[in-house]
């Protein structure tokens, strides 16, 4: 056969199919094509696709569906949520933050959305905003996520000096999931700035044994916690674990500023 015959023919064998498919969508409230249903079903899948393509990193072939599916129906609080991330990876802060609010305003109870707006408003580092969001998360107690919105909600308190409410938010979160290994370092580091050396050491001592190599930041701890307790062997062990792992770290420095003095 001809190949450009073919090529029409396999193109009136999709476009059959599609008709074939269309037609199928009927639902109980009226028939034929174009129903409530059929637009909620292309909803589902175009946001479907949208989110895939999220994934993939792929913003572009993203804002098409979610365009589409905005033009099936602009109330889905999930549609805006979806391109308000779209923007936000693109560095499209402004209609990022547009899309949240969008979201939030046709569904306020949206917890999920919240959350990710908490999220983008951390990492534009406006700590009081995202604790106004992720308060109204970790209030919902059906949330699946919240433990990690509890967790959140104590590393935006602690960037506002709000120990106290820090130390709630962590320990409420470790009540949730006691094997979150890092919410340990988080509850060590948070009762050494509250003073509480014991419940510190306590939870760092079992941090320490559940990883392989600590981060920097915990061996900056640990060593403050060796130089309360006068412990001289633990202290020198971090030391030098910080000086030859994190030689230019900023909290190497900070040792060198406050234990050495050179």
């Amino acid at each position: 056969m001809d190949l450009s015959i073919t090529r029409r023919f396999n193109a009136f064998l999709l476009v059959t199919l599609m008709a074939f498919l269309l037609s199928a969508c009927v639902t109980t409230e009226r028939g034929g094509v174009g129903t409530k249903a059929d637009d909620a079903k292309a909803l589902e899948y175009s946001l479907s696709l949208a989110r895939n393509y999220i994934r993939a990193g792929n913003w572009e072939a993203a804002k098409r569906h979610l365009k589409f599916a905005i033009e099936l129906d602009d109330s889905s609080a999930e549609v805006y949520e979806a391109m308000a991330l779209v923007f936000q990876n693109t560095g499209e802060f402004e209609f990022a933050e547009n899309n949240y609010k969008r979201s939030i305003k046709i569904d306020s109870n949206f917890s999920r959305v919240r959350n990710n707006y908490a999220a983008f408003l951390y990492q534009q580092r406006r700590y009081k905003e995202a604790v106004k969001q992720l308060e109204l998360v970790v209030a919902d107690t059906l949330y699946e996520k919240r433990s990690s919105a509890f967790i959140s909600l104590g590393k935006s308190y602690m960037h506002l000096e709000r120990l106290p409410e820090a130390e709630q938010a962590f320990y409420r979160a470790h009540l949730m999931v006691r094997t979150n290994i890092p919410l340990l370092f988080q509850l060590a580091d948070v009762y050494f700035r509250l003073e509480q050396f014991s419940k510190s050491q306590q939870y760092y001592d079992v941090y320490r044994s559940q990883v392989k190599q600590q981060p920097a930041q915990a061996l900056w701890l640990g060593i403050r916690l060796a130089d309360k307790f006068a412990d001289q062997d633990s202290m020198s062990s971090y030391s030098l674990a910080l000086k030859n792992l994190y030689p230019r770290s900023k909290e190497y420095l900070e040792y060198r500023k406050m234990f050495i003095n050179d």
